[in-house]
């Protein structure tokens, strides 16, 4: 599957566009909401990378008031079109690395597990 990614990158990544600083390990676990309804990102692995990606691993790890956050990024930078089909793509390398980490444990049956799920999507048909 990754080969067939990579040689289909030019269609399935959208639109160019600069490099942004990421957080680069955004999951639920990094999102701290205070009682003021603030919202604080801890642990960072800042980088330079596409935009879609912090967003893809929230969807991809899960988030407390996805929709509400999904809603106020795209007020304030709008993404390209399509980029909600483009999220598989950059789950695919947080879903390689965690496969690396944890590969034994994702193939155990366990229905909970947003990341089994998701390892399952096929990017390329």
């Amino acid at each position: 599957m990754v080969d067939a990614v990579c040689d289909r990158i030019g269609d399935l990544a959208g639109p160019s566009e600069p490099p942004s600083r990421l957080h680069g390990d955004l999951w639920s676990g990094n999102v701290h909401w205070a009682a003021d309804g603030r919202v604080w990102l801890i642990d960072p692995a800042a980088h330079g990378g596409h935009r879609e990606t912090d967003l893809a691993m929230l969807h991809l790890f899960g988030c407390p008031q996805l929709d509400r956050v999904v809603s106020a990024y795209l007020e304030h930078a709008p993404l390209a079109d399509g980029w909600r089909q483009r999220i598989a793509l950059h789950q695919l390398f947080p879903l390689l690395v965690h496969t690396v980490l944890f590969g034994a444990f994702l193939r155990e049956p366990n229905p909970g597990r947003r990341t089994t799920g998701a390892a399952r999507v096929r990017i390329v048909p």
